[in-house]
């Protein structure tokens, strides 16, 4: 998995590992958007390029087995990655197509991602990660959940 660098087109490699407790300190609403601390309880992950410590982006899952979904709760990236004059590109499709990958480890065939947006992103995943609308949710499932996987995941 790879992100692009806007300015040159240069892919770096990342990696997607377990926030650990230290990282927490580090994770400012400034720069975050959120409080983070408060998604201790679920499963969250960061991104970072490879043998690196800053942190890009991060998500929090829940996984639900009795609908074999993976409930994405938060997704952001960090600030300076974000709009038109975003530093890297493709931070927010490796991490849903991270939960992705989870959901397929779990639940196979029947694997779905949803998550909750903002209102004015729901088009924008629509558009650009092929989510359905779900009621107040917005859903990815097999075969598509697949075709996402296959487009971020190049090891």
């Amino acid at each position: 998995m790879y992100i692009v660098e806007t300015s040159t087109n240069y892919k770096h490699n990342i990696e997607i590992l377990s926030l650990e407790d230290e990282d927490y300190k580090s994770l400012s609403k400034s720069r975050y958007f959120f409080d983070w601390k408060i998604e201790k309880e679920f499963e969250v992950f960061k991104l970072k390029i490879f043998a690196t410590n800053d942190i890009l982006g991060l998500i929090s899952i829940q996984r639900i087995p009795e609908e074999w979904r993976v409930h994405i709760r938060l997704l952001t990236v960090s600030k300076e990655n974000m709009g038109r004059f975003k530093k890297y590109d493709l931070i927010t499709g490796n991490l849903i197509a991270f939960a992705a990958k989870i959901a397929v480890a779990d639940f196979g065939e029947f694997a779905c991602v949803s998550l909750r947006p903002k209102t004015q992103l729901a088009l924008h995943y629509i558009e650009k990660y092929n989510m359905r609308a779900t009621g107040m949710t917005l859903s990815i499932e097999v075969p598509e959940i697949i075709d996402l996987i296959n487009h971020y995941d190049n090891e």
